[in-house]
């Protein structure tokens, strides 16, 4: 299924804010890494509810991931069923929706992503098949339809509470957490002990019924310790991260100064 679910998931998340200089950078990052299978990346999202990307790029953007061997996960704005149906139809492998605080809300998501009679989305797939290589348009139904992720992010203090009963809804396939926003939500204290609880809380539910469990990290090492604790699918670090982070260390060697190695702080 695209490389993100299944018995074994590589932690590869690629998370891209700024659009349009991400196409060629997508496909590029995507070129060196390995296949997915090999320990490559093997989703990628794209994040139009915080970056600089709106749904006239989903269509590019979800072409160069996909025909680079990764799936394009699109989170949109708000769970609002015409933003979801346009990212679907732009061709997003899975969709991701920010704020999900009810068992409800993610009835309300999943609904939104599968058409009638599971859901109510609209149909509309001429233009999907273009991120799916070997699927045709007529094809679109029969072979993707039912793997349409669909993701909705833990990331307030009502999500945890109700993540139990949120776990339980059918058709839901992953619980992710923004731990920043969970932390700024619940007026804690990132990294602190009712932090990890409430992602432990939301890691356990999502175990407990069938789901994967996500988390949004800030680099390698915390997406390694991620994966240890037995997160299924981790994002390594965004666009932004490698960016700054690297042009700064270079800029360091340039004027012969040793690199420090710093814990990161944020996205």
């Amino acid at each position: 299924m695209w490389g993100f679910l299944g018995t074994e998931i590589h932690p590869g998340g690629i998370r891209l804010l700024v659009d349009p200089p991400q196409l060629p950078l997508a496909r590029t990052v995507l070129r060196r890494s390995p296949d997915f299978s090999k320990g490559g990346f093997s989703w990628v999202l794209v994040d139009a509810e915080h970056g600089l990307i709106n749904d006239s790029h989903y269509y590019d953007l979800t072409n160069a991931v996909a025909h680079e061997g990764a799936s394009p996960i699109i989170r949109v704005p708000w769970p609002e069923e015409w933003m979801i149906k346009r990212a679907l139809d732009a061709g997003a492998h899975g969709i991701m929706t920010p704020m999900c605080h009810s068992a409800e809300d993610a009835k309300k998501v999943v609904s939104y992503c599968k058409y009638p009679p599971v859901g109510v989305r609209g149909y509309g797939p001429m233009y999907t098949a273009h991120s799916f290589p070997g699927v045709s348009p007529a094809e679109y139904d029969a072979k993707t339809h039912a793997e349409v992720l669909v993701v909705v992010q833990i990331e307030s203090r009502p999500g945890v509470e109700n993540v139990e009963e949120i776990a339980k809804v059918e058709g839901l396939d992953v619980l992710f957490i923004g731990p920043f926003d969970l932390a700024k939500q619940m007026r804690i204290t990132r990294g602190g002990e009712e932090h990890e609880a409430a992602i432990q809380r939301v890691l356990d539910a999502a175990k407990s019924n069938g789901k994967k469990a996500a988390i949004f990290c800030t680099d390698g090492n915390d997406a390694l310790r991620r994966s240890q604790q037995g997160f299924d699918m981790v994002s390594i670090i965004t666009d932004i991260g490698v960016f700054g982070d690297a042009m700064l260390a270079e800029l360091e060697k340039a004027k012969g100064n040793a690199k420090v190695e710093e814990k990161r702080e944020g996205y």
